[in-house]
């Protein structure tokens, strides 16, 4: 039978659907996106450190984090560094992005390390680097940092769009964007191809695990803070689920060295993400030793850090469980938003663990580099 109304209401269904995804989009954007109001160290932070002001019930056993804190490195810029405003343009689209030199690296004829830094939402290239103190890491260690930026045309609280099918596989969206960036950056700046390494925080997170997985031939390991697993949505109506739930995403077939941050107190994002990715990261492995170790830093926070690697050799994948800690980057600066700087030194744990792996001769040659 002719139904004279079939297409209007074709036409309505599909607008109300554009509708309702754009809305849900903008929902979680805006739970993501820093409060402007508010201050700078995360409600989570503060609560803790009334909680540890008593007596705690780890007590003598819990062991002082080894690794030192960042979390009192400001942004500023050394004598004879830079940390310059550059766009990259693609067929894949433009985007600005902040490049970091140390002093040390300027005239030197030496090949260096890279790390990639993917912002989260709401946040920029220059409020992610003042909040991590990844600049002063390199510093000290010799890398450049490079800082993509998401544009608010691109999403409206500048999230990556790691959500989105058209954004999640090899040569397409924001991955070949971004692969494109790094790559130009390894071919200009003196890079070593061997020593490419990716880390976000939240969406960035995620993001930054999309690229590692589609691209093993660039990045040679990955660092997720409180982020999502390869897969874990489809679009944006499946993202609430995934960030208040958790879902384990997609099996992952390419070794990709992984080391994830979470706190066990995230409401934004579900500890359970964590553990899903640490889950996926290790399907690749045929057996790795696995060891524990129950810490707490001079600032009182606790973590457990799960290490899985051959016998004493290098951790393939690295797990930290930060207690009482939020949506977060743990052991950053107050200065930047989403930190907290009574964690352990995720940056300074991340530059550790990537610094110990390459990408093998085989990939660099798949990828030209």
């Amino acid at each position: 039978m002719f139904d004279p109304f079939k297409r209007a209401r074709s036409k309505a269904t599909k607008k109300i659907r554009r509708a309702t995804v754009s809305a849900m989009t903008d929902a979680w954007g805006a739970m993501l996106e820093p409060a402007k109001a508010r201050a700078r160290k995360t409600p989570e932070a503060k609560g803790a450190a009334r909680k540890v002001s008593g007596k705690s019930s780890v007590g003598k056993t819990a062991s002082k984090s080894r690794i030192p804190t960042t979390a009192q490195s400001k942004l500023s810029v050394p004598r004879g560094a830079t940390f310059r405003n550059e766009t990259f343009k693609s067929e894949f689209g433009t985007r600005s992005y902040k490049l970091y030199v140390p002093a040390g690296v300027q005239a030197g004829p030496d090949l260096r390390p890279l790390i990639v830094m993917l912002h989260g939402c709401g946040q920029s290239p220059v409020d992610f680097a003042r909040g991590t103190g990844m600049n002063a890491l390199a510093e000290e260690f010799g890398f450049l940092v490079l800082y993509p930026g998401q544009a608010r045309e691109a999403h409206n609280y500048r999230c990556w769009n790691w959500y989105r099918r058209g954004d999640q596989t090899r040569g397409a969206g924001e991955p070949a964007l971004l692969a494109g960036m790094t790559r130009h950056i390894i071919g200009s700046q003196g890079i070593d191809p061997a020593k490419v390494y990716v880390a976000g925080l939240s969406a960035g997170a995620a993001a930054g695990l999309i690229l590692a997985t589609e691209y093993p031939d660039i990045f040679a390991a990955a660092g997720a803070h409180s982020g999502l697993a390869v897969g874990a949505a489809h679009d944006a109506a499946s993202v609430p689920k995934a960030m208040q739930s958790g879902v384990p995403g997609q099996r992952h077939t390419v070794k990709v060295p992984t080391i994830i941050f979470h706190g066990s107190s995230d409401r934004v994002v579900n500890p359970r993400n964590g553990r899903f990715i640490a889950i996926r990261a290790l399907e690749p492995f045929d057996r790795l030793d696995r060891s524990e170790k129950c810490g707490r830093t001079l600032r009182g926070r606790e973590y457990m850090r799960t290490v899985h690697q051959v016998g004493k050799g290098r951790p393939y994948v690295e797990q930290w469980t930060v207690h009482g800690a939020g949506h977060a980057w743990s052991g950053g600066h107050a200065d930047g938003s989403y930190t907290d700087p009574k964690g352990p030194d995720a940056s300074r744990a991340m530059v550790q663990f990537f610094l110990k792996h390459r990408t093998t001769k085989k990939r660099r040659n798949y990828a030209g580099l």
